[in-house]
């Protein structure tokens, strides 16, 4: 698959050299950090994950606490309170790994606070992009950020530091 795909990128690129068509390449993850509306959102989102895994974290331990409890009195309880007590551990469990999923699942607050937060920036910067590919007469501009396996970059098509220019920072 990685050979198709270099393959392919090679030819795409003569193609491009022989029509004379510009090329460059940004690294978002570098404009990113270069603006301070995003590192602040960053910042709240590490702080809000740490306070939502703290709250899952100490109802982890009071199960831990109430099973040991059950554990340590298990020989002294009758088959209808062991059962009742296992029941009441299962059900604290599930409430806190539907809690968990709240916070963190794919559609969880997490994910929508991310999306709150980030999305008005990172389509800032895609909107920039367009605008300096367009005005600089670039027919593609790629992201190595999201691409693997990039072995090499020219360092003079690198438009990251443009846009970062014309954005303000």
């Amino acid at each position: 698959m990685k050979r198709i795909f270099a393959i392919v990128f090679a030819v795409f690129f003569a193609a491009l050299q022989m029509n004379a068509q510009k090329v460059g390449y940004i690294d978002t993850e570098k404009i990113l950090a270069a603006i301070p509306a995003y590192r602040s959102a960053q910042s709240q989102l590490e702080s809000l994950s740490r306070q939502y895994q703290g709250e899952i974290e100490r109802e982890y331990a009071k199960i831990e606490t109430l099973f040991n409890t059950y554990q340590s009195q298990k020989s002294n309880l009758s088959p209808l309170a062991r059962q009742s007590k296992e029941d009441e551990i299962i059900r604290k469990e599930q409430a806190v790994k539907e809690l968990q999923q709240k916070y963190f699942g794919q559609d969880g607050y997490m994910q929508q606070k991310s999306e709150q937060l980030l999305n008005p920036i990172k389509e800032r910067v895609e909107a920039a992009v367009k605008v300096l590919a367009q005005s600089g007469g670039y027919m593609v501009v790629f992201d190595v950020a999201s691409m693997q396996g990039v072995a090499y970059k020219d360092e003079s098509y690198d438009l990251s530091n443009k846009i970062i220019k014309y954005l303000g920072y």
